[in-house]
C-alpha cells in the first residue's frame, strides 16, 4: 500500500512554470519524491524543499526521485539535485533518480553529474516487485 505523505500538489500542473511535487511511501524503508513540470530558477526552491523532506529521515533505506514527469531541467534544478546527492552520500545511502526523457537525462550526462546518482529509466527498476528486492 502506498502512503501519500503530501496529498496535494504544491503548484497546479499545467501552469506556466508550475512544478508538482509529492512525497510517497510505497513500502517500508522506501520514500519517493515524484516531480512533474519544469524545474527552473522559479521552481528550484520547491524542488529543494521536496528533496529536504525526502532525505529527512536517514532511516529510510531507499530514497528515490521520480523525474519522469519533468519536462525541463535547468541548471538551477541540476544544482539542487547535486546538493541532494551529496547530502544522501553524507547519510551513507545512494540517491536514486528515475528519468527517461532527454530533457532530464541530457543535462545530467553532459555535466557528468549522472555519476552522483543511481540512475534508472523506470520506477520498477528501483522498486522491483513487492516482496522481491530490485536488481
Amino acid at each position: 500500500m502506498t502512503t501519500l505523505l503530501d496529498p496535494a500538489p504544491r503548484d497546479p500542473p499545467g501552469r506556466a512554470g508550475g512544478l508538482e511535487t509529492r512525497l510517497l511511501r510505497p513500502r517500508g524503508g522506501v520514500v519517493v519524491l515524484t516531480v512533474g513540470g519544469e524545474v527552473d530558477t522559479l521552481t528550484a526552491a520547491q524542488l529543494a524543499d521536496g528533496l529536504t523532506q525526502l532525505l529527512g529521515d536517514p532511516a529510510d533505506d531507499t530514497a528515490v526521485v521520480d523525474l519522469t514527469g519533468v519536462t525541463f531541467l535547468a541548471s538551477s534544478g541540476l544544482a539542487v539535485l547535486i546538493r541532494a546527492a551529496h547530502r544522501a552520500t553524507e547519510q551513507g545511502r545512494p540517491l536514486h533518480l528515475v528519468a527517461a526523457a532527454r530533457a532530464v537525462t541530457r543535462p545530467l550526462e553532459v555535466t557528468g553529474s549522472d555519476q552522483l546518482f543511481e540512475m534508472h529509466t523506470a520506477m520498477d527498476d528501483v522498486l522491483g516487485e513487492p516482496g522481491r528486492p530490485a536488481n
